[in-house]
């Protein structure tokens, strides 16, 4: 005796709220192409990353050597030149990314000068809140920007701090290699400031963790974003745009 198969069931009924797991539906409507990063910004973009990594790995060695060679073996015995050459490029490429980007926040479009990278509206420090929500799981839908969000404002403003003391700092350091010569008579209020040399050196160790942090962070966040809101912003960085819902209303698309 066979059994009698049993009747289809019914889907279960979509959780109600922000949840992890569900499927995200594929996009539908109508988009509009939204021109946002101007091509001298994305290239400062890239330039500035690599060098991050590059002074990060070639920094850590000169502090403390991870692997040693020398000898009559060696094939290459001039491994910290090498490392200090490497940083001593990076950091020059660092600084004149920072000098492109300070113009930019002047001569830049509106999604990339000062106003637009800064939360200086009170209605960023409101949406502010409504956005560290949202990465929170408290809230289902972010508040609507084309640029940067508040959050991504405050903690990209951090970076540049955190950066600049870096560079600063950085200076401080390479001066010792020749006292008395021009950068270190230049920067020599900077130990004098942080309470001495040893100081300045461990200001400028602890920062580049804080930039090793922010790293993943910043990719996870990105991925996010694309994933969850659909914002394109990892496209947007390569290509200068993003697709937008042509009838959602964005924030910041009325600024000047």
């Amino acid at each position: 005796m066979s059994a009698t198969p049993l009747p289809p069931q019914p889907a279960p009924p979509r959780p109600r709220g922000f949840t992890l797991g569900h499927r995200i539906p594929p996009p539908s409507g109508e988009y509009r192409w939204v021109y946002l990063w101007d091509a001298p910004l994305r290239a400062m973009h890239w330039l500035a990353a690599i060098a991050i990594v590059a002074l990060a790995v070639t920094g850590f060695y000169i502090g403390k050597p991870y692997f040693i060679t020398g000898g009559a073996e060696s094939a290459d015995p001039f491994v910290m030149g090498w490392m200090r050459f490497i940083h001593f490029a990076s950091a020059a490429v660092l600084v004149m990314t920072a000098i492109v980007r300070g113009y930019w926040l002047l001569a830049g479009n509106k999604f990339e000068r000062f106003a637009a990278l800064f939360p200086v509206r009170p209605r960023d420090w409101v949406n502010m809140w409504k956005q560290a929500k949202f990465y929170m799981l408290m809230e289902r839908h972010p508040p609507a920007y084309l640029g940067h969000n508040p959050m991504q404002q405050l903690s990209y403003t951090g970076i540049y701090l955190v950066a600049a003391v870096m560079v600063v700092t950085g200076f401080a350091l390479y001066g010792q290699s020749n006292p008395g010569g021009l950068i270190n008579r230049g920067f020599a209020w900077v130990p004098a400031l942080a309470g001495g040399i040893q100081m300045v050196r461990f200001i400028h160790h602890v920062l580049t963790w804080v930039l090793i942090i922010f790293i993943p962070m910043h990719i996870y966040l990105a991925m996010r974003a694309d994933t969850l809101e659909r914002t394109g912003v990892i496209s947007s960085i390569i290509t200068g745009g993003r697709f937008v819902d042509a009838k959602e209303k964005f924030i910041d698309a009325e600024d000047a």
